[in-house]
């Protein structure tokens, strides 16, 4: 149910709960033995758009002043950096509100060798993993990491301040 981009929905999901495999993505994100320890991983997968350029001409307007720079870019490159664009932090997102509120916890991983976890997943040409997910049941009931205030991460109209 999460929005994207023109209704794309360039996202597929992975569901691992097999233990091997888990130990396997494990070593994939560089031996982040912590990870062995999931009851289960969504692998957030997205569809890399060869040179899409209608993401490049918003970036363009956006980032005026490094246009040239993103109109040269190399294609494949362009399209491989883009793919974090590609939105599949809103659905992770939903998802990892989701299992809140059933009592499970889960944390980010964004630090993984690309190739390697698309190789353990069989993964199709023009797909990539964006971002795995692990999730599982908190073993002691700590209290989440200290935020910041609010009055440090708001601002209000033109009252920007650092």
């Amino acid at each position: 149910m999460a929005p994207s981009g023109g209704n794309e929905q360039p996202w597929k999901f992975g569901i691992i709960n097999d233990k091997n495999l888990i130990k396997e993505l494990a070593k994939a994100a560089y031996n982040q033995t912590w990870i062995k320890k999931a009851q289960l991983l969504i692998v957030l997968c997205t569809r890399v758009v060869a040179d899409h350029k209608g993401g490049r001409n918003i970036q363009v307007k956006r980032f005026p002043e490094v246009s040239d720079k993103l109109m040269n870019l190399d294609k494949e490159l362009y399209s491989k950096l883009n793919s974090e664009e590609h939105q599949t932090k809103i659905p992770g997102t939903h998802m990892v509100l989701a299992a809140v509120e059933q009592g499970i916890g889960s944390t980010w991983i964004s630090y993984f060798e690309v190739e390697k976890v698309s190789k353990l997943l069989n993964m199709k040409k023009g797909y990539l993993p964006s971002e795995i997910i692990a999730f599982g049941y908190p073993v002691n009931n700590k209290e989440m990491a200290s935020k910041k205030k609010k009055s440090d991460i708001v601002f209000f109209n033109d009252k920007f301040n650092e």
